[in-house]
């Protein structure tokens, strides 16, 4: 959202804030929009707020934002899959990539290491990575899409969240399963998200445990959204109906942010 507030301020520049708006629609909302006639006041029917100032147009940008996220949730389908690929299309090297330098990655020690899981379960109990190391697991070759533009395609091995929220008692009523990490990353995942069967708790690369730059000990891998709502060096886990946002999506980043 920075780079827009860069263009708002110290006015409200009308035809970049209509051009900014129709990039964080989904494309079926963005061309019902563009073909009906962008506009300032479309913009403000469309979301109920009145643009007189470079707040209210960031506010607007919000309202628009979250719009989006509506619309990917309802159309999101729990059973369409994220294509797989042969081992043979892997990336080498896998990117690292995150906002500090691969130095200055969580060295977690795995002995030390606890899983911890709160809210809405009937099992809060801490879970070792032994004992996580002997849930079932399977294993997925899928693509990575960075929000930044590029992809990678790599090998993830790990249990199916889901398996594990049915093993804790977890409601998935709820509407959120929101993960912290080691180096204070937090990102919240949509209940259906976290019960589609690709979505798993990864514990290996490329058949080695994980190394640390993906994440060491455990990552979310989630190839039906955007990387950075794959969290990395998991260390909880909370089922919950509040939404506690994260860390990029308290900067302005769609939190469905579907791939």
């Amino acid at each position: 959202m920075g780079r827009i507030r860069s263009l708002l301020i110290p006015g409200v520049d009308k035809t970049l804030l209509v051009k900014d708006a129709a990039k964080l629609m989904p494309d079926l909302t963005r061309r019902r929009f563009i073909t009906g006639g962008a506009s300032l006041g479309a913009l403000s029917m469309l979301t109920g707020c009145d643009v007189v100032d470079s707040s209210s147009a960031e506010d607007l940008l919000k309202h628009v934002s979250k719009f989006n996220d509506a619309v990917q949730a309802l159309i999101f389908n729990p059973n369409t899959l994220a294509p797989t690929f042969a081992e043979s299309a892997i990336t080498k090297p896998f990117p690292f990539n995150a906002y500090y330098s691969e130095d200055e990655a969580p060295d977690i020690d795995g002995k030390d290491y606890r899983f911890e899981v709160s809210g809405l379960v009937e099992n809060k109990k801490a879970w070792t990575l032994d004992e996580l190391y002997q849930l079932p697991q399977v294993k997925q070759v899928t693509r990575h899409i960075c929000v930044e533009g590029w992809s990678a395609i790599g090998s993830w091995t790990g249990t199916p969240l889901r398996d594990f929220l049915k093993l804790v008692g977890a409601d998935t009523r709820a509407k959120y399963c929101w993960f912290r990490c080691a180096e204070g990353y937090t990102s919240p995942i949509d209940m259906p998200t976290a019960l589609h069967p690709q979505t798993q708790m990864t514990f290996k690369f490329a058949d080695e445990i994980l190394p640390r730059a993906y994440g060491y000990p455990m990552k979310i891998r989630i190839p039906t959204k955007l990387g950075f709502k794959n969290p990395k060096y998991v260390v909880s886990m909370e089922v919950t109906n509040d939404y506690k946002g994260g860390y990029w999506e308290d900067m302005g980043y769609n939190s469905f942010s579907g791939s």
